[in-house]
């Protein structure tokens, strides 16, 4: 029977007891662990993929995946999205037209993608190293804003906060903060929990930006591209391959954005400066 993602049997963590110790001095307590499944994400009853993943949100990161990978051109393309229970893990059936079906079974991964890994499986380099079409616009920043967003992520990150575990990836817009974050254990699956959302609401990706709890690798520059995101920061480095990807994809790219300090990286016009 398919459910809903918030039904499903399987906990995005657990309380195991646990030794914890400080110095020589232990006892013994309970503890909060973060959990992940396999995600076998399937189109048109045929497997394409399976994800290591938090089991949270599925329906946004299979909707998510299917447009940052180019599955699917638009969300309207993703007619249904049913979620079923497994013993051993989960399934996410998505009903696509027929052509894109056939275009995703040629370069299905052959491989079950890593939580950490956004390329683990992929066939040929040039189905990894798929380059979007540069984003036309994009949304100014003002610093202020972007060390307002930053300070106020952790307030948002409520798996994280339990289990110290995951990563958040998080929309923002300017003049009204924070408005959607999603987590996972992967970060790349973290982003595309939010992509997904945003697409579920029909948000315009022009007009805000994403700021995400880990480094800035190519796919993560990839994926905002694929859908018109042009504003991407990271609390950590960026990696040289997704530098050249941003300045080619025309993505403002910020790393080490942390507390008032952050590096831009590439396209600066989009980041602008208060005045003092």
């Amino acid at each position: 029977m398919a459910v809903h993602a918030s039904e499903l049997g399987w906990p995005s963590y657990r309380t195991r007891p646990v030794e914890r110790w400080q110095g020589s001095a232990h006892d013994r307590q309970e503890d909060c662990v973060a959990e992940e499944a396999p995600i076998a994400l399937m189109y048109n009853g045929e497997p394409h993929v399976v994800m290591l993943a938090t089991p949270l949100d599925l329906e946004d990161f299979a909707l998510g995946f299917s447009l940052t990978e180019a599955i699917v051109a638009s969300a309207a393309e993703v007619e249904s999205i049913r979620v079923y229970q497994r013993a051993e893990g989960i399934e996410v059936r998505m009903r696509i037209p027929a052509a894109r079906c056939q275009a995703a079974s040629d370069k299905g991964r052959n491989l079950a993608g890593r939580t950490g890994c956004g390329l683990c499986g992929a066939r040929t380099i040039q189905q990894a190293m798929r380059r979007p079409a540069p984003v036309d616009r994009g949304v100014q920043v003002s610093s202020s804003e972007l060390v307002r967003v930053l300070t106020e992520l952790s307030d948002h990150q409520k798996l994280n906060r339990i289990t110290g575990a995951v990563h958040a990836a998080a929309w923002a817009v300017p003049g009204q903060g924070i408005e959607s974050v999603r987590e996972d254990i992967g970060r790349h699956n973290a982003l595309d929990k939010l992509i997904g959302a945003l697409a579920r609401r029909g948000v315009d990706f022009g007009d805000g930006f994403v700021v995400v709890t880990s480094r800035a690798s190519y796919e993560m520059v990839q994926k905002c591209a694929s859908v018109g995101i042009g504003f991407l920061a990271a609390i950590s480095a960026p990696t040289g391959l997704a530098v050249r990807l941003a300045e080619d994809a025309g993505v403002t790219l910020i790393g080490f954005a942390r507390g008032n300090n952050h590096v831009v990286y590439a396209n600066p016009q989009r980041l602008r400066h208060d005045e003092t």
